[in-house]
């Protein structure tokens, strides 16, 4: 954790954001951050906004960050399920898959010309806040009987007001309970998978790209496993006495104040 965050801005030529904490709290932007992103933009760098959730589309979270006034044209919203309907259809075309997921989520895969079906040679776990008992007994089903196992992410809770709802992670554990089986892939932040797509997307080198985030176990962890460079922001979920406190594969290649500090370099 010791890369000088000016070389680090200067070699970067896409940011990947986290947004809760990162960019904004709620509803509220953090600091100046419209006129921040815009001197991004500005210096010709991307600006990717990376989410674990799965349970929404692409659509519903630039709707929100265009509300904040926080969205361009030329930015773009990447999810846990984007990256797994691409590693489906790069791993196994044509394949009929049972989705544990939200309606919007469905209607993305189907979009994306995946075959949903009950009885699938798939299973995939998204976060479903429409979750009911009948579709975990589905998916136990499937998964018992050793089809191939999918999860969108690991998160164990979700990041809201008051006490946070049950994550993927949750549900992990519950149906490795009852199947006695984990997914044979994960595909969002700590992970590979979500880097891997991300750089066949942007048509960069890892060194060329920086994650950043206020979560060390999910973000920074993300970026460290897939060798770009990471930034920890202390507006957020971790404050500077956590940040030092960290073990190697949660450590930053640097840590700012917030996201706003990077215009200073760019």
């Amino acid at each position: 954790m010791d890369t000088d965050p000016r070389a680090l801005v200067e070699r970067t030529r896409a940011f990947l954001l986290d947004m809760d904490g990162t960019v904004y709290l709620g509803e509220r932007p953090i600091g100046d951050m419209a006129a921040t992103l815009a001197a991004i933009r500005a210096s010709g760098r991307k600006i990717v906004y990376c989410t674990n959730n799965s349970s929404k589309t692409a659509a519903e979270y630039a709707q929100k960050l265009k509300r904040l006034g926080l969205f361009a044209a030329e930015d773009f919203v990447y999810t846990s399920g984007m990256a797994t309907i691409e590693y489906l259809q790069e791993k196994f075309p044509g394949r009929s898959v049972y989705l544990v997921g939200t309606d919007a989520l469905k209607a993305e895969f189907a979009a994306a010309g995946i075959r949903l079906q009950k009885d699938a040679d798939i299973c995939v776990l998204a976060y479903d806040t429409t979750l009911t008992y009948q579709k975990l007994v589905n998916a136990n089903r499937l998964i018992a009987e050793g089809k191939v196992y999918i999860a969108t992410h690991p998160d164990d809770v979700c990041p809201a007001e008051g006490v946070y709802p049950p994550d993927v992670g949750s549900f992990i554990r519950l149906l490795q309970t009852s199947s006695g089986r984990l997914p044979d892939v994960i595909v969002g932040k700590p992970y590979t998978v979500m880097g891997e797509r991300l750089l066949a997307r942007l048509h960069l080198p890892p060194e060329a790209v920086t994650m950043v985030g206020d979560r060390p176990h999910t973000d920074i962890r993300f970026g460290n496993n897939n060798r770009f460079n990471t930034i920890l922001v202390l507006s957020g979920e971790t404050d500077a006495a956590k940040a030092a406190a960290l073990p190697a594969s949660d450590a930053p290649s640097c840590i700012l104040e917030s996201l706003n500090s990077v215009a200073l370099w760019l």
